[in-house]
């Protein structure tokens, strides 16, 4: 269920289901939310910014952001000192904003609809180099003794449905913020996955 109101997070990143995000926060309008959403065990939205800053500074753009993004669920809570607080969020369900308010003290809220889960998708046969690269990045992974919680990605690991594969290549390529927005954006998850391996192989070619 999406809160209504929900609360916005704008941020200069793009966050997929099932994806991790780690935030340092400090700000008091998202240190009261995080707080109110740690208590609660409520999700709060994670919008990609088209305009602004993260961070409120005096003179800056106003913050404008795009119309579809997703769900943020706490998973990992720190409060290291007061006014700091370092979480870690996981990706849920997409959402589209149907109007959005800034509260005086400048958190966004927002209505917004739901949109549909990434039916699943059997990876065909010939995207099947896509899963194996991937395989092959966590071997390599752990062949560095590289701690799997200092991973970008956990498990469990969906090697056979197209949308968690097409995600976690979308989170781990380089890829501008709008290539990645549009590529969350996308209903099928099979098209989003052809799309995937085409960038990876451009993204492995020499030179």
């Amino acid at each position: 269920m999406i809160p209504s109101p929900l609360p916005l997070f704008p941020l200069s990143t793009v966050l997929f289901p099932g994806g991790l995000l780690p935030l340092r926060i400090f700000e008091v309008r998202y240190l009261d939310l995080i707080g109110q959403c740690q208590r609660e065990g409520k999700p709060f939205g994670v919008v990609a910014l088209h305009q602004g800053s993260e961070v409120r500074r005096a003179g800056a753009p106003a913050e404008e952001f795009l119309q579809v993004g997703t769900l943020a669920h706490v998973r990992a809570f720190d409060r290291p000192q007061p006014g700091l607080m370092n979480i870690v969020c996981e990706g849920g369900t997409r959402f589209r904003i149907q109007a959005a308010r800034q509260l005086p003290h400048g958190l966004w809220m927002a209505d917004a609809q739901m949109l549909p889960d990434d039916a699943p998708v059997a990876v065909p046969e010939d995207l099947r180099e896509v899963a194996t690269a991937l395989e092959q990045l966590l071997d390599s992974w752990r062949a560095r003794a590289i701690p799997e919680d200092q991973w970008p990605l956990r498990a469990p690991w969906r090697w056979d449905d197209c949308g968690w594969l097409s995600n976690r290549w979308c989170e781990l390529l380089p890829l501008p913020p709008t290539v990645k927005q549009q590529l969350m954006e996308l209903d099928n998850p099979l098209v989003r996955l052809e799309l995937v391996g085409d960038l990876l192989a451009q993204h492995n070619q020499p030179g």
